[in-house]
């Protein structure tokens, strides 16, 4: 199996794992906190899924590979067009990665009226929710699709 392949797969287990943990044990439970723990899912899928799309152009001999992240997210997003994602779709990649790492560096997290508010450094939140993650679980469903789509067709 191709290093692509693995990203992939592993993208998809992220977020079959995220889906089952939203529409199954969320509501089974009901622990606020379980959206933490969802929202790391569905960041772990994005990662996965923008290595996939890496190391297959690169396997292909597309695009060249560095060292530094930055400079890898800005060859995903010059080639993201060609997998049928927008640049709205990028903005929210952005969004769900920078809310991840936000929570993973928060000194502070506490769950307030159904929400959960991740304290940063600077005392600034982000408010979490059910409605805010299902939202990110479709947009990273339709993601998904249009990288397997385009990764599936050309094997």
């Amino acid at each position: 199996m191709e290093k692509y392949e693995e990203s992939l797969s592993r993208a998809v287990k992220s977020l079959e794992t995220a889906d089952h943990m939203v529409y199954v044990t969320f509501p089974l439970i009901k622990e606020q906190k379980l959206l933490l723990r969802i929202l790391v899912e569905i960041y772990d899928c994005l990662l996965g899924l923008i290595n996939a799309m890496l190391q297959y152009e690169y396997y292909y001999k597309r695009i060249e590979v560095f060292k530094e992240p930055k400079d890898n997210f800005q060859t995903f997003r010059e080639i993201s067009p060609g997998y049928g994602i927008t640049e709205y779709q990028i903005e929210k990649i952005i969004e769900i990665l920078k809310l991840a790492e936000r929570h993973k560096k928060s000194p502070f997290e506490f769950v307030k009226n159904e929400n959960i508010i991740i304290m940063s450094e600077g005392m600034k939140t982000d408010v979490l929710n059910l409605e805010k993650i299902k939202f990110y679980l479709l947009e990273s469903k339709d993601i998904l699709r249009k990288v397997n789509n385009v990764i599936k067709k050309r094997i």
